[in-house]
């Protein structure tokens, strides 16, 4: 059994008094995600994060470490994958989709956000992150 990991985050902002996640979607299986992507040597799982959402969508984040979710599936026969979500407010708003691996990048409103996003797994992350943006404040 192969084992992967990945880091990302829940990305959102204030705007006009709502609050927003940034959701983007892949390329490849054309789903509706959190930015993420995989350990380079030896990062730090902030680290990753950080560079991940950077490359995927040209934002810089404050990362909240107090807010760490595990994700674990198996993508494909023979592996194992965890990937480790943290809370990231945006510093920038203006994004610019990583041409490789991003087809689109969308701010949505929190609430709608279920309805746009692909997996259980994502949608369950919302929820879960909904006190702790509200804590942000």
């Amino acid at each position: 059994m192969l084992y992967e990991k990945s880091c990302g985050a829940v990305v959102f902002r204030k705007y006009h008094g709502n609050t927003e996640l940034l959701l983007i979607k892949h390329t490849m299986g054309g789903h509706w995600a959190f930015p993420k992507g995989h350990v380079e040597g030896a990062e730090t799982e902030i680290e990753t994060a950080l560079r991940e959402i950077k490359e995927e969508t040209g934002i810089d984040v404050d990362l909240d470490p107090s807010f760490r979710e595990v994700v674990s599936y198996s993508p494909k026969r023979d592996v194992m994958k965890d990937v480790i979500y943290f809370l990231g407010k945006a510093k920038n708003f203006d994004y610019v989709p990583q041409k490789e691996e991003v087809a689109q990048i969308k701010w949505v409103e929190i609430n709608l956000a279920h309805s746009l996003l692909s997996y259980d797994n994502d949608k369950q992350l919302v929820t879960k992150a909904k006190p702790f943006i509200r804590d942000f404040y």
